[in-house]
């Protein structure tokens, strides 16, 4: 949580108790969210050059690592398609392999998957903002 969100709360309520005009109040809190809305603008600015830096940078770990990640994730989302086989085969093989892969994905960090998450966002982003750009094609 930043200063300013921590700060927009108490203001609110005490903006509350200060103006006694609606509207005037109304305005009050209106201008902090404007300034609270700007500094997330700003954070997310900041991030997205993180990102575009990453992308753009010529040592192939740091650019290629984020969508390598991304197709680790889409292999194992399309494995769907050789179980669904597997299980008009032989349903009490696949039903094993359904029950060790949920397994073994219970075992993943919840942190892994908010990186994925994070990550597939920010990619897409990043190639969002590139192409809005005139940087990619």
């Amino acid at each position: 949580m930043s200063i300013l969100e921590a700060v927009i709360g108490p203001v609110a309520k005490l903006i509350d108790k200060i103006i006694p005009d609606p509207q005037a109040r109304d305005r009050a809190k209106l201008e902090l969210l404007k300034l609270q809305g700007d500094q997330e603008m700003a954070a997310i600015a900041q991030q997205m050059q993180a990102i575009i830096a990453e992308a753009q940078s010529p040592d192939p770990w740091t650019s290629r690592a984020r969508p390598s990640f991304l197709y680790a994730m889409y292999a194992l989302i399309l494995w769907a398609i050789p179980m669904g086989l597997i299980a008009a085969v032989n349903p009490a093989m696949a039903d094993g392999i359904a029950r060790g892969m949920t397994a073994y994905l219970r075992g993943i960090p919840e942190e892994l998957y908010a990186l994925f998450g994070t990550g597939y966002l920010g990619y897409t982003a990043a190639r969002t903002w590139g192409k809005v750009k005139g940087a990619e094609k």
